[in-house]
């Protein structure tokens, strides 16, 4: 099934211009999954990016405007598009010029897929108990 879910996130890298990489981790910013296109290492790809969302995603939710679903970054070259699927973050490093209403869809449509990894690493957790 490891298998299956890299090449889905490989294919997902095709549907959006612009789109780099695609990394799925866990809260404390533990890669799970990660696709990039050939030959592109963007500068900021580390686990790190999981930990630094958590951690703002949080500090937003006190706003008291609910639960941060995503953070949109924009910077010179590159945007970031961050998820908050459950216990599971996911990452788009793309372009600045990609299309970020496609990368907010791309990661609606992916929720589903980050919930079933969630579930597997719960019931993994669960039975090493």
């Amino acid at each position: 099934m490891a298998e299956e879910l890299v090449v889905h996130f490989e294919k997902l890298l095709t549907r959006v211009d612009g789109l780099l990489s695609a990394v799925v981790t866990d809260r404390d910013g533990v890669v799970l999954l990660r696709a990039n296109a050939p030959n592109c290492s963007p500068p900021f790809t580390e686990s790190a990016l999981g930990c630094t969302f958590a951690l703002a995603s949080d500090q937003a939710s006190k706003l008291g405007l609910k639960k941060n679903k995503s953070i949109v970054s924009v910077y010179g070259s590159y945007q970031l598009v961050q998820f908050n699927h459950s216990s599971l973050i996911t990452t788009f490093v793309a372009n600045s010029n990609a299309n970020t209403g496609l990368l907010l869809e791309l990661g609606s449509e992916l929720e589903s897929v980050t919930q079933v990894i969630a579930t597997a690493l719960h019931e993994r957790h669960s039975g090493a108990l």
